[in-house]
């Protein structure tokens, strides 16, 4: 429990609060509560004796605060992992004879539906004092389109069952925007400044363990890959998005400044401001722009490894364990090294990246039968998802570190529009595949990775 340390002034008798060390925890476990303990346990006692960039009110309730957040943020990421768009819808349009210009949508339309509506969202989401209302009203959406998926899956075929799917993913996408907005402005108030990575880092961990039996599962044939079994895994994705809402809403969270709200179109414009002012947010988001080649790169490796090989979900279910192991593995350790050095863990996530993407372009070129072995495909898709955990808990982490309170919402949805923008761009990249090759692709993404190296120790240190 934590508790204020009182002091008594041995010249005037008089009692005083001090300020070094406001409140500290009780060492006696049998009577704390069961948030307590897991707090410490995954925090350590150091980190979780001080109270930073948070007020006095958020410090009493941290313990509670930080269970929510990772029992909240997991489950959101298990549903991520039912619904990954890269393979389960597209596998279920598929089956359910979408055509291919529908399964094409699914990945562009999550992945910048969720991003570009952000800086306008902002101004919107300012004006609430509480926004923790805003993340868990964003999350009943997501799990309700979810369902809405099954549903689909069950009842329709064809053109119909995929525009349903993908006109869901687009409504998915906007909530995934308002709670992207919302989480680091709630996190940063709500979590101390030295364990909000580890928080993220936990949560993923968690969730990535659940999905690694799911793609085993897959891969084993222990479970049907049928149209029904898919449907099944929806919904219990959507129960993981509606029940992460209704524990979100009993977090305290103490009202917020509500300034800079007004008109989202003038007021975008004026936080795009804030690119002139702050040459650190200017070099984070050009740091960010170059390591999205960690999210753009897996579908070209997998694409690259699985040809003249057997495409089937069977041998996917490799990449799928692989990709969750790197999760399971890696999170939780970035989320710690993260509260350490955020800018350190960017620029380690991108040297992972670049060392990864230059051997699988090399072996494209020189002996592409190599990357079709069974273990050497899915080992660098390994190292290249380690990197890409890494790249998203630092750049989390950074970005909530460096901004304040007034700042944070507004850094963020810049931050995220932006990146949007570019991965939609991204999609040019298919072009250039299919003109030189994914082998030349993983090579501009493996340089890519490479300058970000340099561009991430730029940055100054926020920890």
């Amino acid at each position: 429990m934590l508790k204020p340390l009182t002091v008594i002034e041995p010249s005037t008798g008089t009692e005083r609060t001090s300020i070094e060390e406001q409140f500290v925890p009780e060492v006696t476990l049998a009577d704390q509560s069961l948030s307590k303990q897991v707090y410490f346990a995954l925090t350590s006692d150091d980190a979780g004796r001080v109270c930073k960039d948070i007020p006095e009110e958020a410090c009493k309730e941290q313990p509670r605060n930080f269970l929510i957040h990772v029992v909240s943020l997991a489950a959101t990421k298990i549903g991520d992992g039912l619904v990954d768009p890269k393979l389960v819808l597209s596998w279920l349009l598929g089956v359910l004879g979408a055509p291919a210009y529908l399964i094409g949508l699914l990945v562009p339309l999550r992945e910048s539906g969720a991003l570009v509506p952000q800086l306008f969202l902002a101004s919107t989401i300012r004006t609430m004092a509480r926004r923790k209302w805003v993340w868990a009203a964003g999350s009943l959406v997501q799990g309700l389109c979810v369902a809405g998926m099954a549903a689909s899956a069950v009842w329709l075929q064809g053109v119909e069952a995929g525009w349903a799917i993908v006109t869901l993913l687009g409504i998915f996408a906007i909530a995934r925007s308002a709670c992207s907005v919302s989480y680091k402005d709630v996190l940063g108030k709500t979590v101390s400044k030295n364990t909000r990575g580890t928080v993220t880092g936990t949560a993923s961990s968690l969730a990535a363990a659940l999905v690694l039996g799911f793609g085993i599962l897959l891969s084993t044939g222990l479970i049907d890959k049928s149209t029904t079994t898919i449907a099944g895994a929806l919904l219990v994705a959507s129960s993981c998005w509606i029940a992460a809402a209704l524990l979100f809403i009993g977090m305290p969270e103490h009202a917020g400044a509500t300034a800079g709200g007004g008109n989202p179109l003038s007021v975008a414009f004026k936080q795009l401001g804030l690119l002139k002012r702050d040459p650190q947010l200017v070099r984070f988001i050009a740091t960010r722009g170059l390591l999205v080649a960690t999210a753009l790169a897996p579908p070209f490796l997998v694409t690259l490894a699985g040809r003249g090989g057997d495409a089937e979900l069977g041998q996917l279910g490799a990449f799928v364990i692989a990709s969750a192991l790197a999760s399971v593995g890696s999170t939780y350790i970035w989320g710690r090294l993260s509260d350490v050095s955020s800018r350190k863990v960017l620029s380690m996530a991108a040297a992972a990246g670049a060392l990864a993407l230059t051997v699988a372009a090399a072996l494209g070129w020189l002996a592409p039968e190599r990357l079709q072995n069974y273990l050497v495909g899915p080992a660098l898709l390994f190292v290249l998802m380690i990197a890409y955990q890494g790249v998203r808990l630092g750049r989390s982490t950074h970005i909530v570190d460096m901004a304040d309170e007034q700042t944070r919402a507004s850094y963020t949805a810049i931050s995220n529009t932006i990146v949007g923008v570019l991965l939609m761009l991204g999609s040019g990249f298919g072009l250039l595949a299919v003109w030189a090759g994914e082998a030349a692709v993983l090579c501009v993404f493996a340089l890519m990775c490479f300058v970000a190296v340099f561009s991430a120790l730029t940055l100054e240190e926020v920890q």
